[in-house]
């Protein structure tokens, strides 16, 4: 015990085995959605789903486990929700690109992740990029991933006469969604810690009450095996070879680099570990989760990052990185409920979606609306991202109008290079797109 008092600081952090402990499974319960919410959106392009539950455990619990014993923070890491959907929607199905190779452009991104890292470049791309557009970028994504939520719900469909339009109350499986979205949506307002999760599972007990879902052959068994994603990655490294392809990389690098780090940063400070604004030791937080990013991809799963439901466990207590070790070692326990997965359906875990996404979009009140040269490119961003289905079409929108809204201010000094560099790389994307 003396080891781990010692390893962890918790003396001098003033907290405890007892406390961390409850802290983790705090934070466990509330992020845990993520093993049956990442296999239903990653399965729609075609990728095993057991092997995905598998990948997504594993992937979690060596990130968390490296963040805990490398940089001692509170902060867990699990496939980030908003990034997958982009994986899984914009990549695959929009883009016509085949799983394996997008789990290689993971792959590739996690390597330029961990350089960049290295050799600290990560500080001046975060300096270069507007804080405005930052926060447009995460609160984007938020109604992305809410656009999915609804759309997996059946609460909107498509429409030849208004390309979107409210879905039909008659059909018995939307009512599972509204169910859990009102159950979870009370449970966050009492502050009731896990309540994405408990949402999801009184939606599933819901859907099974009402004949909507068949019941689990068993509960327990053992883990599914990883075979089909395992090291797929690096078998399809060469059809990393177009511009499309690194436009991909690029993507899965900006977003995954934006969420984390400021998911890091705003964590520490709710844990009170930031000493005069900066953040020690966040080289070995960089690390861990570009690190998992890479486990990750070979494991076969979409980008990990830090996960902003480390904030429950912070707020009962976590202080140390003994609390992310410890959501390691629950998200291993965790696999061998992989029958659950069937229960879990797409209405199931649409609320989640949307709940998340109502949670990013709080980044629109942090963007300066009073100036148009900002409040345009972000607002492209945010509302790009939703409407054309697609992540890295809304980033781009937003990349290249800023440099021109700039100019037209007569603020273009403030342009730096780096911002420069992604206007010629967006417009090189849109080109490729079209094409």
């Amino acid at each position: 015990m003396n080891i781990i008092r010692n390893h962890f600081d918790l003396d001098t952090l003033g907290t405890n085995i007892k406390i961390e402990f409850l802290a983790g499974l705090t934070t466990f319960v509330s992020m845990s959605y993520i093993l049956f919410v990442n296999p239903n959106v990653l399965g729609v392009s075609g990728m095993d789903k057991g092997a995905v539950f598998t990948a997504t455990a594993l992937a979690s619990a060596l990130g968390c486990f490296i963040m805990g014993l490398a940089s001692n923070y509170p902060i867990a890491t699990a496939p980030a929700l908003g990034i997958n959907a982009f994986f899984a929607y914009t990549a695959c199905l929009g883009m016509h690109v085949k799983w394996q190779t997008a789990l290689a452009a993971v792959f590739v991104a996690s390597f330029i992740f961990i350089l960049i890292t290295m050799f600290k470049l990560r500080e001046k791309i975060i300096d270069a990029i507007p804080v405005d557009l930052k926060h447009a970028i995460s609160a984007g994504i938020g109604l992305f991933i809410a656009f999915l939520g609804l759309a997996n719900a059946g609460l909107v469909e498509a429409s030849k006469s208004t390309f979107v339009t409210v879905g039909s109350l008659k059909n018995p499986t939307v009512w599972i969604a509204i169910f859990g979205l009102f159950v979870t949506i009370i449970l966050m307002i009492m502050g009731i810690p896990g309540a994405i999760f408990i949402g999801m599972v009184l939606a599933a007990v819901f859907g099974i009450l009402t004949g909507q879902i068949k019941l689990p052959s068993a509960i327990i068994s053992s883990a599914p095996s990883i075979a089909p994603t395992f090291g797929q990655a690096f078998k399809h490294i060469g059809d990393i070879n177009t511009m499309q392809m690194w436009v991909i990389v690029l993507t899965f690098l900006l977003v995954t680099f934006f969420d984390t780090t400021g998911t890091l940063i705003g964590l520490a400070s709710q844990a009170g570990l930031m000493k005069d604004n900066k953040m020690p030791r966040v080289g070995r937080a960089l690390a861990a989760d570009s690190g998992a990013m890479m486990a990750g991809s070979i494991l076969g799963t979409s980008p990990v990052g830090a996960y902003v439901e480390s904030s429950a466990g912070i707020a009962v207590g976590g202080k140390s990185g003994l609390t992310a070790v410890f959501v390691g070692i629950f998200f291993l326990i965790s696999m061998i409920f992989s029958p659950l997965l069937s229960v879990i359906t797409t209405q199931v875990t649409a609320p989640a979606l949307i709940i998340v996404g109502v949670l990013m979009a709080q980044n629109l009140a942090k963007v300066d609306w009073t100036k148009l040269e900002i409040a345009v490119p972000a607002f492209l961003i945010v509302i790009g991202m939703p409407l054309t289905y697609s992540i890295s079409d809304g980033l781009s929108w937003g990349m290249i109008t800023y440099p021109i809204t700039m100019i037209a201010a007569k603020r273009g000094k403030e342009i730096s290079p780096m911002m420069w560099v992604l206007f010629f790389i967006f417009i090189i994307f849109m080109w490729v797109l079209n094409a």
